[in-house]
């Protein structure tokens, strides 16, 4: 291999990401999860979990969109990974509606369970 077939090694591939982006994504990032703190002292019923996961939702995607430069990325690697999380979370639906056809079941077994024994 000579010198005129090696890649041209003045190609910019990295990104110089400013140091206030990075302390700016840290501290919304410090930010979100007091809220995810504070959030689990609050009393939503079945709300705190969609609250919980739309906090982790912004939470990730400043993580992926700064820290793992993927704003500054080709456009075809973030439909990749939006593609992945479509399936992820087709996936995860496909288990909870899962897990709702037995559910009459374990109150059954609850019930039979919180009985006192008689003798």
């Amino acid at each position: 291999m000579t010198a005129t077939d090696a890649p041209a090694l003045t190609t910019p591939h990295a990104h110089a990401v400013p140091a206030k982006v990075l302390a700016a994504v840290f501290a919304a990032l410090l930010l979100l999860t007091v809220v995810t703190i504070r959030a689990a002292t609050i009393e939503l019923g079945q709300w705190n979990v969609v609250l919980a996961l739309v906090i982790a939702v912004c939470k990730a995607s400043l993580v992926l969109l700064y820290f793992m430069h993927l704003r500054y990325d080709r456009l075809f690697n973030a439909v990749i990974l939006i593609v992945a999380l479509l399936f992820v979370a087709l996936f995860i639906s496909l288990a909870l509606t899962d897990t709702e056809a037995y559910q009459h079941e374990l109150r059954a077994y609850n019930q039979t369970q919180l009985q006192p024994l008689s003798k």
